[in-house]
């Protein structure tokens, strides 16, 4: 099993979390919430509104968002849901645990470091236009949120 933190349109609550609890898919367990170590740009991006967050350690916010202990299949899945590596690569980040609810158990199941951060998989992007760099950036994300800029479900683009 491998810890995944999701920060968009994957968290309870949001447009595509039927995925997370999709076990056709593979198995994807929650851990808990937390938020990035270091800041991070969270920009609601694209004709879209996709919510992205830009590997720029250091600029932005501590990034809010769900931990999640998954599969290999969930894992291989999350790759192809999220264009990976074209769209988004997926790197180790640290994430400092807001709340547990894991279990004891397997490795990556067990309980947060001492410390109360945990290594997670994030999907975040190095390959975006330079002009995101300049949109608002987020601490958390909402589909509905007071941005106003609701996610298109892929069935519904054109």
């Amino acid at each position: 099993m491998a810890r995944v933190f999701v920060y968009g349109t994957l968290k309870k609550g949001q447009p595509n979390y039927k995925h997370m609890i999709n076990t056709a898919k593979g198995l994807a367990k929650f851990q808990g919430r937390g938020r990035t170590v270091e800041k991070y740009p969270l920009v609601i991006a694209g004709k879209y509104n996709i919510p992205y967050m830009l590997n720029i350690p250091g600029t932005g916010h501590h990034v809010a968002g769900e931990i999640y202990s998954v599969d290999d299949q969930m894992l291989q899945f999350l790759d192809e849901f999220e264009g990976c590596p074209d769209m988004y690569q997926r790197t180790l980040m640290r994430i400092e645990v807001v709340e547990w609810e894991g279990k004891g158990g397997g490795a990556g199941e067990g309980r947060a470091a001492a410390d109360g951060v945990v290594e997670c998989f994030v999907y975040s992007t190095m390959t975006y236009p330079p002009e995101w760099v300049g949109l608002p950036y987020h601490d958390s994300y909402d589909s509905s949120g007071k941005h106003g800029l609701s996610y298109v479900l892929r069935e519904s683009r054109d």
